[in-house]
């Protein structure tokens, strides 16, 4: 099953579930969040929910997405508890994009510390069931506030050196009352980035990751499948002008999702009851690395089948803001 969250005249959300090619309204689903946080007080599957309220008016998820009516797929009413993180150097890919970008400029054989992290997860980061494994590397992009639904544009900061994609898969996670975490499925993301500002220096990551980010149109509600396999695409006045091929899944991974969602929910500070998670897992694909500059206006494209409708943010750019900012003393 696949959901979705559309826009009605009066703004308000409605909750959409899909199967096959028909996309139907979930009756009397407020948002994707009640319908989760039903699911967590009944203690029965989301599936189990949505069958319960039943499906209603049938609607053209296409036509809507091209009329700029789809909203994020889940949000949270307060977007302070909604949290964006993500993980890096987890794909059997990233090692070698990454470490072009962080390479020392002596030629040194030293391993970067980007081939060091990978090595680790190589090494240690697929551990039995059960079993904790090596941490990944990871990072904090922001909060609701910082969640760009499909269609609407990624804009990056006017002191930003670089605004480039990142496709990749996120989990999407709500805290139940006693502080677990539960997964309400799968969504495509685009951890939007700043490359040359962490090309600069390793330890300007943070403020690297420090940008909007989109996810969805629409979650995959069940497993994840082992093996995915999408498509990265730039569109630039009508054109294709950057595709290459978008893997995921646990089979072109160097850590187990398990290990990952552990390594992110051991902190009790993520294991707020009715908070939101949405965790981004990583990417292999970067038109970065093949030298590309996107420029405003460019449309940044990531499919994959089992998720649905493709993700499509528009590149923007932030005005400048002159002097610096201060705080003033109370």
């Amino acid at each position: 099953m696949l959901l979705s969250q559309i826009l009605k005249p009066d703004g308000s959300l409605a909750v959409v579930a899909r199967e096959g090619t028909e996309s139907a309204i979930v009756r009397g689903a407020t948002s994707t969040y009640a319908l989760a946080t039903e699911a967590l007080s009944l203690g029965q599957p989301l599936t189990a929910v949505i069958a319960a309220h039943g499906l209603g008016e049938a609607v053209d998820l296409v036509s809507l997405a091209a009329k700029g009516h789809l909203a994020l797929p889940i949000s949270h009413p307060d977007p302070a508890h909604m949290h964006l993180t993500g993980t890096g150097l987890t794909h059997l890919g990233s090692a070698a994009t990454r470490d072009a970008m962080h390479a020392k400029l002596d030629g040194a054989e030293n391993l970067t510390d980007s081939m060091k992290m990978f090595r680790m997860g190589l090494e240690g980061g697929r551990p039995a069931p059960g079993q904790v494994g090596v941490q990944p590397e990871w990072f904090y992009k922001g909060n609701g506030h910082t969640a760009v639904a499909p269609g609407h544009p990624l804009t990056s900061p006017g002191f930003a050196l670089d605004g480039g994609e990142e496709p990749e898969l996120a989990g999407i996670y709500l805290i139940d009352a006693y502080g677990s975490p539960a997964r309400v499925g799968w969504a495509l993301a685009n951890e939007f980035s700043d490359h040359v500002t962490e090309r600069i220096n390793y330890l300007f990551l943070a403020h690297s990751k420090l940008r909007e980010a989109s996810f969805g149109p629409e979650i995959l509600v069940g497993d994840l499948p082992h093996d995915v396999r999408g498509t990265s695409r730039i569109w630039r006045d009508g054109a294709v002008i950057f595709e290459k091929p978008f893997l995921s899944g646990e089979a072109n991974m160097s850590h187990t999702l398990a290990n990952l969602e552990h390594h992110h929910f051991k902190y009790r500070l993520f294991r707020q009851p009715g908070d939101l998670h949405v965790h981004m897992f990583g990417t292999a694909t970067l038109s970065f690395a093949d030298g590309l500059v996107p420029q405003p206006g460019d449309t940044f494209e990531i499919e994959a089948a089992p998720f649905g409708l493709p993700l499509r943010n528009p590149l923007a750019i932030a005005p400048a803001e002159s002097g610096a900012v201060t705080a003033k003393a109370l």
